[in-house]
């Protein structure tokens, strides 16, 4: 059964700080506990600030990074250089602040074609599988709501037989003017990891936030909803622009 919290901040400095120090805890933990740790990255411009946190003092000295394995829920078919890639903003804010080996990095190569990006990834995906998967058992997953509900690269429509039988989908979508293909981890992927922190910042996102935690909106108009870990825990972080249209009570109790 998924366990859901919720935490409210007041700002987004606020909230990246927080979510530093929670990503610092579950991996150090992870890390006592197994020696290494796997963990899913997020795109977008609510994670640049976090980035930038978690690659300067004290969370850099925190964690010993070289013990990580680091993919990403989704990519543009675009460039590793490009600004528009996923991999490309958190090497350069972050990844590229630590000495690790290419054998810890699995991104999604946006510079070959969508079918070939997605064969590929599923292949790393299998490489590193665990027991009675064809992927990890993730640790932790980050990942980012838009405006439409979407997370990942799984957009808003009905669920398609790529997404309920494969780890990896390739699709095409246009968000916020910006049309790009894309391939995706599925939410069987995100449904098997122990950890997911769900990040939601900013007035655009209150009306998905409030219907997709409401507990009875629509898994196909907001695809957050099709996120539910078998036995993990999902923590939302939201600042108050996000948490406005929620009941007032329920602010005022995860207020931080």
């Amino acid at each position: 059964m998924t366990r859901i919290q919720l935490q409210i901040y007041r700002d987004r400095e606020s909230l990246s700080k927080a979510v530093a120090e929670q990503i610092v805890h579950i991996l150090v933990d992870v890390i006592d506990k197994q020696g290494k740790f796997y963990i899913v990255l997020t795109g977008g411009n609510t994670v640049k600030g976090l980035y930038k946190l978690l690659a300067e003092p004290p969370y850099f000295n925190k964690i010993d990074w070289r013990k990580g394995f680091f993919f990403w829920g989704d990519e543009r078919m675009v460039s590793p250089d490009d600004p528009e890639s996923n991999f490309g903003q958190a090497h350069h804010l972050f990844l590229s602040h630590f000495r690790l080996k290419a054998e810890n990095i699995y991104r999604i190569r946006g510079e070959l074609k969508p079918s070939d990006a997605a064969q590929h990834y599923q292949d790393q995906l299998s490489q590193n599988a665990s027991e009675g998967l064809a992927w990890p058992r993730f640790d932790l997953v980050l990942l980012s709501m838009g405006s439409d509900g979407h997370v990942a690269s799984i957009f808003p429509g009905e669920v398609t037989e790529s997404e309920r039988n494969s780890p990896v989908l390739v699709t095409h979508a246009e968000y916020e003017g910006r049309p790009a293909q894309r391939v995706s981890l599925t939410p069987m992927v995100f449904n098997s990891s122990r950890r997911v922190i769900f990040l939601a910042v900013g007035e655009s996102k209150a009306a998905a936030l409030a219907a997709v935690l409401s507990g009875d909106g629509d898994s196909e108009l907001y695809p957050a909803l099709r996120i539910q870990p078998d036995c993990g825990e999902v923590t939302w972080f939201v600042d108050e622009a996000a948490a406005s249209l929620l009941p007032k009570e329920l602010q005022a109790q995860n207020l931080r």
